[in-house]
């Protein structure tokens, strides 16, 4: 029987309303019934909508937060996350500065932005969390990632800056669809590296693991697992990394991967 069930967030379990569909609720439940725990495996950090995402699904398992540089388990609080180099926070600290950009730095539990204003508004909207502005400076756990906030016609722009000793995780979310979210951490960092501790954790060969993603920071799991799913609004890169194909988000496609995962 499988005996992990990856799925990302935003485009995945969540659509265009930021909301979960009733029948995704309960095709999951259905898994985790039959034994499949279930990791939620997203960019977005271990609070807010995320975490009671992740609680709902195994409220005592390990779940992928942050791109793969926050690994929790929601339950006990366990981390095995992975710190951002100083030297790579501070160059990235230094550019928002100078460009005005907004650089949102995040621990396991909490995060701090360089720019306040409506991006960061609509994006604590997003998160399920009161917009309440912090700068990074106030912080004080372990710095385990930083995103960039920008317009989509920044996007390749930021991209193309140098991020030596950093690995960039470029992702959309269908609920702010005018907003490129460059996720940046420690190089070799990802999705597919948390997927595989967490695989180790649980005791289980990465061949009987299934992820089910839709964007680029989803390649690295989609490549490391035996069951890659893209859903049916992925984009290029994860549907070629993928061996099924279901529907779109807002049409039930996690239901659909589910019942495959039911299957194997």
């Amino acid at each position: 029987m499988l005996g992990l069930l990856c799925v990302d967030v935003d485009g995945t379990l969540v659509g265009t309303e930021n909301a979960v569909r009733e029948d995704v609720w309960a095709a999951l439940a259905q898994a985790r019934a039959r034994g499949i725990r279930i990791v939620l495996c997203s960019g977005r950090p271990a609070f807010g909508n995320a975490l009671r995402y992740a609680q709902k699904l195994d409220p005592d398992g390990w779940h992928v937060f942050q791109n793969g540089a926050s690994v929790v388990n929601v339950e006990s609080g366990a981390s095995l996350s992975e710190p951002l180099p100083p030297e790579g926070l501070d160059l990235l600290l230094t550019r928002a500065q100078e460009t005005g950009r907004l650089l949102e730095v995040y621990t396991d539990r909490e995060y701090g932005i360089t720019q306040p204003g409506d991006l960061a508004r609509r994006h604590a909207e997003l998160l399920g969390l009161p917009y309440v502005p912090r700068s990074p400076q106030e912080l004080t756990g372990t710095r385990v990632r930083a995103q960039w906030v920008v317009p989509l016609e920044e996007s390749e722009a930021v991209q193309a800056e140098p991020h030596p000793g950093l690995d960039l995780h470029p992702a959309g979310s269908p609920v702010m669809p005018d907003v490129t979210f460059i996720s940046v951490t420690r190089a070799g960092v990802s999705k597919g590296s948390a997927v595989t501790r967490v695989a180790a954790a649980y005791g289980v060969p990465l061949s009987r693991v299934m992820m089910v993603g839709d964007g680029h920071n989803d390649v690295s799991a989609l490549q490391v697992v035996g069951h890659p799913v893209a859903m049916g609004n992925a984009e290029a890169e994860a549907r070629a990394a993928a061996r099924y194909h279901v529907a779109h988000v807002d049409a039930g496609g996690l239901v659909e991967a589910v019942g495959l995962a039911l299957t194997l």
